[in-house]
């Protein structure tokens, strides 16, 4: 029978808004008198979920509520979900950071946490200093820490910069520091929050490398949080949803990857943002990125055709003669792959537009995270432009008419080719 290391039973952890403490004196006071009663403390009876989208009327939010798992030695788990959703706050309780507000947490074993870049870290002392102190804080001796220290300053490159103050650091190598203390002085538990995007891609392969043989190879246990879909389904067999403070969805992680992608519905509400640009004639307030599977309209996949709808408002009913609308998609690390306009193509005439949809056939995106910059142009003035507007996902398909699988990290586009040998 598998080892159960963590245990988290009807966890919960709730915030006031709009207070720099945790309460008012008022409510303090409150909170005592029920206490010295011994009665329940009335606050936890009130509260909303954690939903930021809508305007709330209490003064009390639930960050996390009623969360239930386990997970066993040897086992990375993924934990996915929207910003907002509790990732952090989860995390944060269970290194201790934090206190719930009620629930419990068994855990076996010391726990080493990477929540954010200098975690752990005093910045006027060196790098040699600061890992000491790290295995120090975890109960090492300084002779494990110092039969450790070789692999540790390998791993995370910063032989040149060892006897340096970290407060001189990048914020990549404070990171990569970070993450090779973490990983090389034996915990049993690793927490790893969405920090590790702040390396390198070649450090980001060494990070996703060893978190792989510290759970295959040494048995010991990995909690990882992450956006990046395609990481979270190369090391992790099981993955949580969390929304709103909730747990939605707990299981395999391909299933765990779709719920979430259906949750998120690939659905964006641009209406609220204020980082746009333009006269405002013609406003985007809304986008949409899909594929369709028997006229149902699902993630999109690479090889299936792919597409991308924007609503607008037009309130003095432009047509489609007097609208340019750009779009562009750059891969996660800002690089431009693609450009798309209204201009370069022959469009059906249209009274009044309300929407905008673009068709890619074969959608030759690889598995990953793009992004999503547009441009309104209304009679020739700019009308609407939002850099960065959202982000949408694209899940592994098939490559094209040959039907085989497309790797993963070869490539963010495939293109369709054909070949030869003479």
């Amino acid at each position: 029978m598998e080892e159960v290391v963590i245990k988290v039973e009807n966890l919960s952890k709730q915030y006031r808004l709009g207070e720099v403490g945790t309460g008012t004196i008022s409510h303090d006071i409150n909170r005592w008198w029920h206490k010295v009663r011994g009665k329940e403390d009335p606050y936890l009876k009130i509260g909303e979920s954690n939903d930021r989208t809508k305007a709330g009327k209490s003064d009390y939010v639930w960050s996390l509520r009623d969360i239930n798992f386990e997970v066993t030695k040897g086992e990375v788990l993924g934990i996915i979900g929207k910003n907002g959703a509790g990732k952090s706050t989860l995390l944060k309780i269970l290194s201790k950071v934090t206190g719930p507000t009620s629930g419990s947490i068994k855990a076996k074993g010391r726990i080493a946490s990477l929540l954010e870049v200098g975690t752990g870290f005093h910045p006027e002392m060196t790098g040699r200093e600061n890992i000491f102190m790290n295995g120090t804080i975890m109960g090492m001796n300084r002779h494990e820490v110092n039969n450790k220290l070789d692999e540790i300053v390998e791993f995370a490159g910063v032989t040149k910069y060892l006897d340096t103050p970290v407060k001189r650091y990048s914020s990549g190598m404070t990171v990569r520091l970070g993450f090779a203390i973490a990983a090389h002085l034996e915990p049993e538990i690793l927490i790893v929050d969405e920090v590790l995007a702040v390396g390198d891609a070649e450090f980001q392969k060494k990070a996703i490398g060893k978190m792989q043989d510290v759970s295959e190879g040494q048995g010991r246990t990995v909690l990882f949080v992450s956006h990046n879909m395609s990481v979270i389904r190369s090391i992790c067999l099981r993955s949580m949803v969390l929304a709103n403070g909730e747990i939605t969805f707990s299981g395999n992680t391909n299933e765990a990857i779709n719920n979430y992608l259906s949750y998120a519905g690939n659905n964006y509400s641009l209406e609220l943002r204020d980082d746009r640009k333009g006269d405002g004639k013609i406003r985007v307030v809304g986008a949409k990125v899909y594929a369709l599977e028997n006229s149902l309209e699902i993630p999109p996949v690479t090889g299936k055709d792919i597409f991308f709808s924007f609503k607008i408002t037009n309130p003095k009913s432009y047509s489609s003669s007097d609208i340019r609308f750009d779009f562009r998609i750059d891969s996660s690390l800002g690089m431009r792959l693609a450009w798309f306009s209204t201009e370069l193509v022959n469009i059906k005439a249209a009274k009044n537009v309300q929407e905008i949809t673009f068709k890619v056939p074969n959608c030759p995106l690889n598995n990953g995270t793009y992004f999503i910059t547009f441009y309104v142009e209304v009679l020739r003035d700019l009308s609407d432009w939002i850099q960065n507007a959202f982000s949408f996902s694209v899940e592994q398909g098939l490559f094209f008419e040959t039907n085989k699988s497309v790797p993963n990290n070869q490539s963010d586009i495939f293109l369709n080719f054909n070949a030869e040998f003479k």
